[in-house]
């Protein structure tokens, strides 16, 4: 008998073979079955997003955000690469008996300071308690609901042609949170880059029908996110390795514990897929922003069959594959 592993909530191939064979060969519908970050439906003449996710991180506070602040901006990020603006997020708390009371309000004056910043509303929520060892402290699930303002932006929608943005630098949450689960102490103090979106992506669409797809690289990392765009819209991804952002003490982290960045989760990062054409006008507005000041064009999408391939800094080419599991579990 098969068993559920820890690596099948990794986002990776074992993630997407639980989906596959478990969920959408079960559920699957016109909606669910494409798979994206949020789902877009029509409502009284119009188009509403609307997504839904569950944070059990470890540990719930870490350099640069906690479980609340992480809750609150992934929900927002999952809607605004869904080309939606965010309006609310409900809030549902699974609370373990014996959790302090003191870090509770912690994390609720978090949230609440998250949901501020990012201009949405908490407007409904739960709260169940359960025994002491049947959870891990404290978990945390959201769903938001926000309102299209743009053309369908789809993981099936890259195009050959298309530019590959990536909004800044890469593997920040991941090592962030890594050292603080192990204690690890680096010269640099690491941080997570846990921010809204909402504001970058509005700056983005300005230019219409211009960006094709877009997603948060978040569990996973970036490798996974492009495989999964170039599996969807049937395209190969040719990225270069020295246009993409990453901070030198986190690529010195990675290298210390033998992690490749690729493959690291991010918090507050967007990969868009964009017209040609436009790429550089979007890059530039991007720059504006301080989500975006990092952004930079990594490469681009040519007909193919779903193959992401890395020219590296040496010159070479090599496939870049999904990674089976996570390099690091429970990371959001």
């Amino acid at each position: 008998m098969e068993n559920i592993l820890l690596a099948h909530g990794g986002g990776g191939r074992l993630t997407k073979k639980l989906i596959e064979e478990i969920f959408i060969s079960e559920l699957g519908n016109e909606v669910l079955s494409k798979l994206d970050d949020s789902a877009i439906f029509e409502h009284e003449g119009g188009k509403l997003a609307f997504t839904t996710d569950s944070y059990v991180v470890n540990p719930i506070f870490f350099p640069g955000g906690d479980i609340g602040k992480l809750a609150v901006y992934g929900t927002v990020n999952d809607l605004s690469v869904a080309g939606a603006r965010p309006l609310y997020i409900s809030l549902g708390l699974i609370i373990e008996e014996g959790f302090p009371i003191d870090e509770l309000k912690k994390i609720v004056k978090s949230i609440k300071e998250a949901a501020s910043f990012a201009k949405v509303k908490i407007v409904c929520g739960d709260t169940k308690v359960v025994e002491k060892g049947s959870a891990d402290k404290i978990f945390i699930n959201t769903s938001g609901i926000g309102k299209i303002i743009s053309h369908e932006i789809s993981s099936t929608k890259a195009l050959p042609g298309d530019k590959v943005i990536l909004s800044g630098s890469i593997g920040d949450h991941g090592i962030a949170v890594l050292q603080a689960r192990a204690q690890i102490h680096f010269k640099s103090n690491i941080e997570s880059d846990c921010a809204p979106l909402n504001a970058l992506v509005e700056k983005m669409l300005s230019s219409k029908n211009s960006v094709h797809a877009m997603r948060d690289p978040t569990r996973g990392g970036l490798a996974t996110l492009l495989n999964e765009i170039a599996k969807s819209s049937n395209v190969n991804i040719f990225i270069n390795e020295e246009k993409i952002p990453i901070k030198e003490e986190v690529r010195g982290a990675c290298e210390l514990l033998g992690l490749d960045p690729l493959y690291l989760a991010n918090e507050g990062k967007l990969v868009a897929f964009v017209d040609g054409k436009t790429a550089e006008g979007i890059l530039s507005r991007m720059k504006k922003d301080p989500n975006g000041i990092d952004a930079s064009i990594i490469g681009e999408a040519k007909k193919g069959k779903g193959t992401v391939i890395l020219k590296t800094k040496i010159g070479g080419e090599r496939i870049v594959d999904t990674f089976s599991g996570e390099q690091l579990p429970r990371i959001c």
